[in-house]
C-alpha cells in the first residue's frame, strides 16, 4: 500500500474520530506503550529442550504437523525475531522452564539462572523483557496428573523445589532488565472423574505454594502469579486450582491472579471478571487466548470477547495494572504467522478501545440516557479504525495490512523449509 494513501486515509479517519472528541494521536501513543508478552511455546508446539518426554501431558494437546517448528533455542529465537519484526511496538517474551539450555540432563528441581543466561543475553540484545513459568507437565513425576497437590509428600517436595528455583530465575531475569519478570504458576492437578475429597488436594496445594513463596523476593525484580482453570484433558471433573481457590489465594497472599480467556466455561467471559478482581488485587496477569468449545488455545482472532477485554482494560484505566500475555499453540499453520496474527489482533482490539469516546459514554450512562449510549456504542463499530491501524504500523516500521504475510512466506522458504521433522540433538 502506498505511504501517501495510508497517510491520506489516516487524516480522513482522524477527522471522523475528532467529531466524537477522540484524540487519535494520543490513542496511538498510548498503544505504543503497551507491551504484550509473546509465549515461546507457540514456536515448537510446547516441546521445550529437555528431551525428557515425548508427551506434553498436563491436559495439554497440540494438533497439526505444519513443517518448520523450532528444534533448538537458536531456531526458536530466530523465529521470534522474525515475529517481533512484523508486530508494531516493543514487546516481551514469556518463557517456560523447559526451554532452558541444558548441557546434559538437568532435572526440574536443579535448574538455575545459568541455564537461561543465553535467553537473558538475547533479550538484552533485542531490547525486550522476559517473563517466566515453572513447567509442571511433561515429566515422569507429573504422569498421574498431580504435582504440587500430589498425595505423595516426596513428589510434592520435588515440585516445590522446582517452584523455588523458578522464582530465583525470575528474579535474575528481572535484575537484567528494566521491568520485573512475571513468574506465573499453573499446575495441571485434577481428577478425570468425581473425587471423594475436593478439600484435601487444595490444602496440599496451598501448603506447597506457601512453601514456594516463603522467601521474600523484591517485587521490582519478580512478581508471582497464580493461574486458575475450570477443567482440562484428564481433569474434566475436578481441577484443584479453580478460579475460587486462586482468587482467594491471590488476595490473602498478595499475589497476581492470572485470568486466561480459555480457562472458563465456553459461555463464561473474563471481560466481566476484570473489574471485579481488580477491586481487590492491585495487579493481575491476563492470558489472551481463544478456546473453541473447550480450552483448546486457538490463535487469538478479533472476536467480540477480545474486544470486550480490551474495552474493560481501557475504560477502567487498568492497563498499568494488568500484565498482558498470550497463550495459544497451533501446529496446523505457520507458527511465526500464528504469533503475528494473534499479537496484532490483541493490539487492534486495544486500539479500537482507545479510539472510543469513553468519557462521553460514561456521561450518557450517568445521565441515564441508555438509548444514546447504545446508539453510540453501535456507531463506533463502523468507524474507520483500520486506517488508524495502518498508519500506526507504517510509523512503527512494520508491514501494513497483509504485507507481513509475504515476509513470513519468504522466511518459510528461506529458513523453515530446511528444518526436518527430526529434532536436533544439542
Amino acid at each position: 500500500m502506498q505511504e501517501k494513501q495510508i497517510e491520506q486515509a489516516y487524516e480522513l479517519a482522524s477527522q471522523r474520530y475528532s467529531t466524537l472528541g477522540v484524540q487519535v494521536d494520543a490513542a496511538i501513543n498510548k498503544l505504543a506503550s503497551v507491551a504484550i508478552s509473546l509465549h515461546c511455546w507457540q514456536g515448537d508446539d510446547v516441546g521445550g529442550f529437555e528431551n525428557i518426554s515425548d508427551e506434553i501431558g498436563g491436559g495439554l494437546a497440540v494438533t497439526g504437523n505444519y513443517p518448520g517448528k523450532a528444534r533448538t533455542p537458536d531456531e526458536l529465537r530466530s523465529d521470534l525475531e522474525k515475529a517481533y519484526s512484523l508486530i508494531p511496538g516493543r514487546h516481551r517474551l514469556n518463557l517456560h522452564a523447559s526451554y532452558g539450555e541444558f548441557n546434559g540432563p538437568v532435572d526440574r528441581d536443579q535448574i538455575g539462572p545459568e541455564h537461561f543466561q543465553g535467553w537473558i543475553d538475547w533479550a538484552r540484545e533485542q531490547q525486550i523483557s522476559l517473563d517466566f513459568n515453572p513447567t509442571y507437565f511433561a515429566h515422569e513425576k507429573a504422569n498421574d496428573g498431580f504435582t504440587l497437590a500430589h498425595s505423595d509428600a516426596g513428589i510434592r517436595q520435588f515440585w516445590v523445589e522446582h517452584g523455588i528455583a523458578c522464582r530465583k530465575i525470575g528474579a535474575v531475569m528481572g535484575a537484567a532488565q528494566e521491568t520485573a519478570c512475571v513468574t506465573n504458576f499453573w499446575v495441571p492437578d485434577g481428577y478425570k472423574d468425581t473425587p471423594a475429597s475436593r478439600l484435601r488436594p487444595r490444602q496440599w496445594l496451598a501448603e506447597s505454594l506457601d512453601t514456594i513463596f516463603a522467601e521474600n523476593i523484591d517485587p521490582q525484580l519478580n512478581l508471582d502469579a497464580v493461574e486458575c482453570k475450570l477443567f482440562g484433558l484428564g481433569s474434566e471433573s475436578y481441577v484443584v486450582g479453580s478460579h475460587e481457590f486462586y482468587l482467594g489465594y491471590a488476595i490473602t497472599r498478595k499475589k497476581l491472579l492470572c485470568l486466561d480467556a480459555g480457562h472458563f466455561h465456553p459461555t463464561e467471559v473474563i471481560s466481566d471478571k476484570l473489574s471485579s478482581v481488580l477491586m481487590y488485587l492491585p495487579e493481575i496477569l491476563l492470558h489472551v487466548s481463544r478456546g473453541v468449545r473447550w480450552d483448546s488455545d486457538h490463535v487469538v482472532t478479533l472476536t467480540d470477547e477480545v474486544q470486550a477485554i480490551a474495552q474493560e482494560l481501557v475504560r477502567g484505566d487498568f492497563l498499568g495494572r494488568v500484565h498482558i500475555g498470550l497463550d495459544f499453540f497451533d501446529a496446523s499453520i505457520n507458527r511465526v504467522g500464528a504469533w503475528v496474527i494473534g499479537t496484532r489482533n490483541v493490539l487492534k482490539a486495544l486500539l479500537i478501545a482507545m479510539l472510543e469516546p469513553t468519557g462521553q459514554l460514561m456521561q450518557l450512562e450517568k445521565e441515564g440516557d441508555f438509548t444514546a449510549r447504545l446508539a453510540l456504542m453501535e456507531e463506533l463499530k463502523s468507524m474507520p479504525f483500520g486506517a488508524i491501524w495502518d498508519y500506526y504500523c507504517l510509523k512503527a516500521g512494520v508491514p501494513v495490512g497483509m504485507d507481513w504475510l509475504n515476509d513470513v512466506k519468504q522466511y518459510e522458504k528461506d529458513v523453515l523449509s530446511f528444518r526436518s521433522d527430526s529434532p536436533v540433538i544439542i
